[in-house]
């Protein structure tokens, strides 16, 4: 009894241990990752933030590795943590030596020049264990080879992509190594000893010098080679001659991007153990006939390349008799005509690519029947045709994956053999016009079917759910077709596992389901181009709202309701969706204000919500929108002065309050003046949840999508009622491409800090008050192309007729009065200045607006011209004369008169 207790109380310990040993770690080699942060980090990196010194339990960090029983570093896998703006450096390999059982070692992309080591000594070899060393992406040179030689257990090393050149030679003390990457490099000659087994050589983007021989005069030291990749060289003249009869055990062989001749492969034959073989992107002639002594062969890829028709000699002669056949790649080429008969002899082919060709497949697959195996076929990029006799017999594949798509062409109706599939996973036929009903028959018989896309297919009709709910499907794309009605009420309990919804451009009206606020797994929603009216809400006196659940979907990311005839209000809130990162509610009938709220929402990048009757002020909440990259509130009704909040956003990149009632001054910065780059984490095959905006460029509405939005960046404030002066610190904006300020009320100068605007192309100041002259620096805008500072006050000598100035016509000078020179048909005066305001010569003193000497004599002129007509008038008639004087008599009779009269009055206010 007491030795079964001794033995549990062990047990129990032991498996204490053992749970706890991968956490601790030791002392000592916590300390020497401490070191390797730092080394890391130098000078202020922020790089390994897990690796903290209070914490005891490095076996849990990231990037480590430990032994489940000794507790010890197994594995350092520390990639790309170094700041490339440093530039190259060197790192001590002493801070490896605590880690005595490494196994594993990877360094990858840290821009590393070299490894420094004490004088004599070579600290890496005492890394006894290590079996994987990974240095690839980085700047070693041939001084590396010293560092990595003399380890015993090593099977893997990778130095690809570094500078590596000339001769490399591994001697005997590699003998272990299996997978050798020298990928990327400038080595025009490699020496291997005898005596290595099972090596996965691998050369690509070597350009070599010299004889073809030299690169591989050594392959028969590896009898025992299984892997080899020539991938990427630039091989000239027999490359693979005779050497590969001494390669009898390579059953993997890459010879992608390389340049071939009729010598190159004509021992193909000889590698009878050949299991994959990869030309593709080659340029040379393939060795057809070497084909036939392949029995073996499973992969077989000769894709992107240019072959023509001639390519079916070799299908005829030497593909269509390897039985053993799996995967065939040969898309992206100039191959045209029908499918060869022979490809039903693959029986054993598994995969096969077509695609981008010009080749003529049938809907039906029919030369494909006979191939019991095929679960993969991508026929895309072709001409797709209806056969005349669509037969009724059934093809022995199950295909899982089905890609075809044609140019345009009419097939009828959906293929009969789709009717008999019910183990397809990924569906896509997209334009190809097949003019028939939704397919809610193919939901229902796949019930692995994930993904369906049938843009572009003609269909007609209702768009039609599967009977049942279907647990699977989460991608469905059925844009631009001819779907019209509503769309089914119980979309959202049938398709429940939707992630993404693409219904764009189709004719589907009435009301946005109420299900579709039950798919939480929902991401990607586009209803755009549609005439969605009426009521969106089913018993809900609300006509033509957005409906209010819309935004509380807990996926979504993206949501565009553009183009549409939505009415109302905006949605007071879109809540639960911390993942939403586009909303896009652009050219609809959208009233009142902008009221909605979000919250937890901080990772929304784009908020398109112009083109809409939208009222008020911009919200004060705008600021919790800390990510916004676009804000696109134009041609709206919004009013007012642009809040404070706006300034805080400071990775903004594009905004635009075009055409509103905006007023007050312009902001000095509105808008980041560095790019702040993104990912959108949408799966890629989803073009329609790509970021896009509309945006003003150049006096023209341009559509933005993709990854080039990252790279705009604009701000458009124009058709406001925007007044004082421009900021000068607006030209600190140096990677602005459009700036627009035209149609508003603003005062004072061109800014000078203008010309700093170097990547801007379009700049709009028209229609303001502006006044003084143009910056002549504005010539050093080398990518402007369009210019227009038209119905302004502007005064001076337009800039020189250089460079993009050269290409500015009249009209956009037009209408500043005191503006002259080039283009303008007025010239400007040889003493006119060039002060920024028109003056005139004033006097002395500067009191009076004309010259006053010439006044005076003006005025003495006038004066006697006028006395001596009175005279002459009053000497010829004689009748003026007397009634002249009797005006004269009267008058001073009534002076005198009046005079006597008031003398007392005025002798009472001291005139006496």
């Amino acid at each position: 009894m007491g030795l079964f207790l001794e033995m549990f109380t062990v047990l129990v310990m032991a498996v204490f241990l053992q749970g706890w040993l991968p956490l601790g770690c030791l002392e000592e080699e916590r300390a020497a990752l401490f070191q390797l942060k730092d080394a890391f980090n130098y000078p202020n990196g922020t790089s390994l933030p897990s690796w903290r010194k209070g914490d005891i339990h490095c076996c849990s960090w990231e990037n480590v590795e430990c032994n489940s029983s000794t507790g010890r570093v197994i594995a350092l896998n520390l990639w790309s943590l170094s700041n490339h703006k440093q530039g190259d450096w060197y790192f001590n390999t002493s801070l490896f030596l605590p880690f005595q059982e490494l196994n594993d070692l990877s360094l990858w992309d840290n821009r590393i020049a070299g490894l420094v080591e004490k004088k004599g000594s070579y600290e890496l070899q005492q890394l006894s264990k290590l079996k994987y060393l990974d240095l690839r992406y980085n700047r070693f040179n041939n001084s590396i080879l010293s560092s990595i030689v003399g380890f015993s257990s090593l099977k893997s090393l990778y130095l690809s992509y570094n500078r590596l050149e000339g001769l490399i030679d591994f001697k005997e003390s590699l003998s272990t190594l299996k997978v050798l990457d020298l990928s990327g490099n400038n080595i025009n000659k490699l020496v291997a000893s005898r005596g290595s087994s099972n090596l996965y050589l691998r050369l690509n983007h070597i350009t070599t010098y010299g004889s073809s021989f030299q690169l591989l005069q050594s392959l028969g030291a590896f009898p025992y080679l299984t892997k080899l990749d020539l991938s990427d060289n630039n091989f000239r003249g027999r490359i693979l001659g005779d050497e590969l009869q001494n390669l009898s055990s390579l059953q993997r062989l890459y010879l992608d991007g390389c340049s071939l001749d009729e010598h190159s492969l004509h021992k193909l034959g000889a590698l009878s153990s050949l299991k994959l073989l990869s030309l593709s992107r080659v340029s040379g002639i393939i060795p057809y006939q070497d084909f036939l002594d392949l029995k073996n062969l499973k992969y077989l890829d000769l894709s992107s390349n240019t072959f023509n028709n001639s390519i079916f000699q070799t299908i005829n002669k030497g593909i269509c008799d390897l039985n053993h056949l799996q995967i065939l790649y040969i898309d992206n080429n100039d191959l045209s005509g029908f499918l060869p008969s022979c490809l039903a002899n693959l029986t054993s082919l598994q995969l096969l690519s077509l695609s981008s060709n010009h080749l003529k497949i049938p809907m039906s697959l029919n030369p494909l029947y006979n191939l019991s195996r095929l679960e993969y076929f991508d026929g895309s990029g072709n001409e797709i045709y209806a056969e005349e006799d669509d037969h009724n017999l059934s093809p022995k594949f199950q295909l899982e994956v089905l890609f075809l798509s044609g140019r345009g062409q009419s097939v009828g109706t959906f293929p009969k053999f789709l009717y008999h599939k019910v183990n397809l996973q990924y569906m896509s036929l997209t334009n190809i016009q097949i003019k028939g009903e939704f397919p809610n028959w193919l939901i229902e018989n796949n019930t692995y079917l994930q993904e369906l896309h049938l843009e572009n297919c003609s269909l007609l009709g209702p768009f039609l759910l599967p009977k049942n709910s279907h647990m699977s499907l989460s991608f469905l794309s059925i844009s631009t077709n001819h779907f019209q009605g509503q769309i089914p009420s119980k979309i959202g309990d049938r398709l429940p596992r939707l992630e993404v919804l693409l219904m764009s451009d189709n004719g589907f009206s009435g009301s946005i389901p109420l299900s579709l606020g039950n798919i939480s797994s929902l991401q990607v929603l586009d209803l755009s181009n549609n005439v969605l009216t009426g009521t969106i809400l089913s018993n809900n006196s609300l006509q033509g709202q957005i409906p209010r659940w819309i935004g509380n979907m807990p996926s979504l990311e993206f949501l565009d309701l553009s183009r549409n005839n939505f009415s109302g209000h905006l949605p007071p809130r879109f809540g639960t969706s911390s993942k939403l990162r586009h909303v896009s509610l652009s050219r609809n009938k959208l009233q009142g204000p902008i009221a909605m709220a979000f919250y937890d929402s901080c990772e929304i990048f784009a908020l398109d919500l112009s083109h809409n009757d939208l009222t008020g002020r911009i919200p004060e909440w705008i600021d919790r929108l800390s990510n916004l990259r676009f804000l696109l509130l134009g041609y709206n009704n919004l009013e007012g002065e642009i809040p404070i909040q706006l300034y805080r956003l400071d990775r903004l990149t594009l905004i635009d309050l075009s055409h509103n009632y905006l007023s007050g001054n312009i902001p000095s910065l509105m808008i980041s003046a560095h790019l702040f780059p993104f990912q959108y984490n949408s799966r890629d095959s989803v073009s329609s949840s790509e970021p896009s905006f509309e945006f003003t460029t150049k006096n023209v509405s341009l559509s933005y999508r993709g990854s080039i939005v990252q790279y705009f960046t604009g701000i458009d404030f124009s058709c406001n009622n925007f007044s004082g002066e421009i900021p000068p610190k607006i030209g600190n904006l140096s990677m602005i491409k459009v700036l627009n300020l035209s149609h508003n009320s603003l005062t004072g100068p061109i800014p000078p800090t203008f010309s700093r605007l170097k990547e801007i192309e379009s700049l709009d100041l028209s229609y303001n008050k502006l006044d003084g002259e143009i910056p002549p620096q504005l010539t050093k805008l080398f990518f402007l192309e369009f210019f227009n500072v038209a119905h302004n006050n502007l005064s001076g000598k337009t800039p020189a007729r250089v460079a993009q100035f050269a290409t500015f016509e009249e009209s956009c000078y037009k209408d500043n009065p005191f503006l002259c020179g080039q283009p303008l048909s007025k010239v400007c005066g040889a003493a006119m200045s060039p002060s920024p305001t028109p003056t005139l010569t004033t006097n002395e003193d500067n009191s009076g607006f004309m010259d006053m000497d010439v006044f005076y004599v003006t005025f003495g002129v006038a004066y006697i011209m006028v006395l001596l007509v009175i005279g002459a008038v009053l000497y010829i008639n004689p009748y003026w004369r007397r009634a002249w004087f009797y005006f004269i008599e009267v008058s001073s009779n009534n002076c005198y008169y009046f005079l006597v009269d008031n003398i007392p009055i005025l002798s009472k206010f001291g005139f006496s």
